[in-house]
This record gives C-alpha cells, structure tokens and sequence, in this order.
C-alpha cells in the first residue's frame, strides 16, 4: 500500500494535514506518560579517547580563526549521558544505538511519544544512553578535508563516510517492501518518518575495537550493568560482553553475531551472493559471552525465504545467523535465547521496535527478561 494511502486510512493525513510524510507529532495524553519522575541524578561525561595532532606547525597569525595544523585534539570518545530515579534498581541499563543513529533514538519516540529512556526510568532503572565514538555528541574533529583513521604516526588520513538515505531505510529497516509502499500490518509511527529520517548522522568508519573498548571503560566507571544493544551495536555489546566482568546482561534488537574463529559458520546464502555468518573471537572471548545472559530481538515483516531484494533478504539471513549463535552459546552452558515479537503477540514492529507505536509492550518484553534473570532486583 502506498505511504499517502496508508495515512489517509488510518485517519494520520488528517490530524496532520500538508505533510507527506508527517512531521514531528504533538504528545498526546496516551503519550505524555504516567505523570512526574523523582530523579536522583543526572548529567552527563565522556569516557575513553585519545589526543591526536593535526599534521604541519601550529599558526595563530596564519588566520583570525585558529588553523587546524599543528593543533591537537580529542578523538574517539564516547558520550555518556544518565539519568538515575530515586530508589533506583541495582543495575543500569546502557541503551546503545545503531548505524546511522546517536543515542537520540532511544529518547523520544519520532512522533513525539516516550521512548525507552523514560519508559525504563518509570520502571525504576538507572538509565545511561550513549552516542558512540565518532558519532554525535562524542564529536570528531573535521581537518579541513578527508578525515578519519589515523596512520602510525597519529596523523589523520582519509577514510570514508556514510548516511543511510530514505530509500535504504525504507526496505532494511522494514517501514516497507520498498519506498513509498507500506507493510498492511505497520507498527513504525508512518506520520512521523520524516522526523525519523532527519535524526540520521553519517558513519565515520567506525572501529569497533575502539567502540567496544569505550562500553567497557563506561563500566569500569559505573559498574555491573545490563547493556541493550542494537543493529549495528550488537557486536559491541558481545566484544564488550565477552570482554568485562561488568556486563550482567545483553538484549539486543536485531544485531550481527560473534562467533568462535575456529567454528565460524560459512556464509549465509541470499537470493544473490552471500552475507558473512558473524565475527569471529577467542574460544576464551566466546566462553565468557556464554557466562552472560542475553536475548536477540526480532521484529515482524521479516522474508521467511529468500527474495530479490538483497537489503530485506539479508535481515532473513541474520535471522538463520541467530539460531546458530544462541545454540553455539547453549552449548557451553549460555543463557541465550531469540525472541520474535509476533510471537509475543507483536505485529508490525519494524527494525526500529523500540519507537514504534507499541513500544511500551515491547519494553514489556524487556522487562520480562530482566525479571527472568533476576536483572531487575532493587
């Protein structure tokens, strides 16, 4: 069904009259929560990074404006923002977004409803969202022209960047099989996509050593914690899973996966080609993941088989990918297990599950998990 369409059916052009796509809708009572939170602390910092030097001899005469030569700065940090309710539980959630993303997406839902930062914070949670290396508020230094990795020397040489389009979105992440058509069962807030759209930052060759290594300073500075993880963040969180003693639990909304080097499934076949089973790690890395209880998230509209469309087909492969995963981790004694939320009674739900117009029963699901595993205590 075309955008256009679907919105005039669901009475969505009407409340939000001119707009194609929808901009960001007002809160409704239905959104604006369950009244005031008592907040004990909150603020913000940074963890991790490193200085580096800009290549060539510091100026102040050159220009009124400080050149960049010569001058050093801070690079791959991570920022880290929290907020901490009164009479808290015992373990933090670490809310960590995807590729193309900041930690906005977990804030606030496109269409102006609570995301799962409040949501979390009503249920008694300390909450930390962070915006990765490279990437939103952690910054990155521009160097007058190509900028990014950096050579032995610590000088900055090009690499590239990337932003996912509308098009791309549209099928990878399931707001339909391809731009302008829509899903018949459609949970993503369609009024508000382009608001969605317009929170998107490019991708600057992300490392993921470098990512992973800052989640495992963050809790080194606040401890035991429960890391949610999505898409493009799910390996971070099983590197920094397999890595610190301070990971007590993963959930993980429709990730890539790590396996063994020495048993690394072979390539997922697609309708053309093949994606690359997971990322491999020690048997010792992989062991201590196992230690760890954790759940993969999927949501609905997924290709049971393959199809021509490659960026839809390859979610289909993730999915085949996670069955081999949690079986690899169950078999040395793991607590893993996939969720696909249709089978929680969840229809609709796009890659994006957590701001979708269900998304207090998907945080439903979490909650249950957290219970399960004795992850939620006070």
């Amino acid at each position: 069904m075309n955008i256009n369409r679907y919105l005039r059916n669901i009475g969505l052009l009407a409340v939000v009259p001119g707009v194609m796509l929808g901009g960001c809708a007002t809160p409704t009572a239905s959104g604006a929560g369950e009244g005031p939170i008592t907040i004990a602390s909150q603020g913000s910092f940074f963890v991790g990074g490193r200085p580096v030097t800009a290549a060539g001899q510091f100026d102040a005469t050159a220009a009124p404006n400080p050149p960049t030569a010569g001058q050093t700065y801070w690079v791959d940090q991570m920022y880290v923002q929290y907020q901490i309710p009164v009479n808290a539980r015992k373990y933090p959630l670490v809310f960590v977004h995807g590729g193309s993303g900041t930690g906005r997406v977990w804030e606030t839902t496109p269409d102006g409803r609570e995301g799962f930062q409040t949501i979390f914070l009503r249920r008694g949670f300390p909450v930390y969202i962070v915006d990765f290396p490279r990437r939103g508020r952690a910054g990155y230094p521009s160097f007058g022209g190509p900028f990014g990795q950096l050579d032995a020397n610590q000088q900055i040489v090009a690499n590239r960047t990337g932003q996912a389009g509308r098009e791309f979105a549209w099928s990878r992440w399931r707001l339909g099989p391809k731009y302008p058509d829509v899903f018949p069962v459609q949970a993503f807030p369609m009024n508000a996509v382009d608001s969605f759209l317009q929170h998107l930052v490019p991708t600057v060759s992300d490392d993921r050593e470098i990512i992973s290594g800052a989640l495992i300073k963050l809790l080194d500075k606040i401890g035991p914690a429960v890391l949610v993880t999505h898409s493009q963040s799910g390996l971070f969180g099983w590197l920094a899973g397999a890595r610190s003693p301070n990971v007590k639990g993963i959930v993980s909304y429709e990730p890539g996966f790590v396996f063994e080097k020495s048993v690394l499934p072979p390539p997922i076949p697609l309708f053309k080609g093949t994606q690359p089973s997971g990322t491999p790690i020690t048997p010792a890395e992989f062991a201590k993941l196992a230690t760890v209880p954790l759940q993969v998230v999927y949501g609905d509209n997924i290709p049971k088989q393959p199809i021509p469309d490659l960026i839809a087909d390859g979610r289909r492969a993730q999915v085949v990918t996670s069955v081999m995963f949690t079986d690899a981790l169950n078999k040395h004694g793991g607590q893993a297990s996939v969720l696909h939320l249709p089978d929680a009674g969840l229809r609709g739900n796009s890659h994006f599950m957590f701001s979708d117009l269900n998304n207090v029963q998907v945080a439903d699901e979490l909650s249950k998990f957290l219970n399960a595993k004795r992850l939620d205590i006070r």
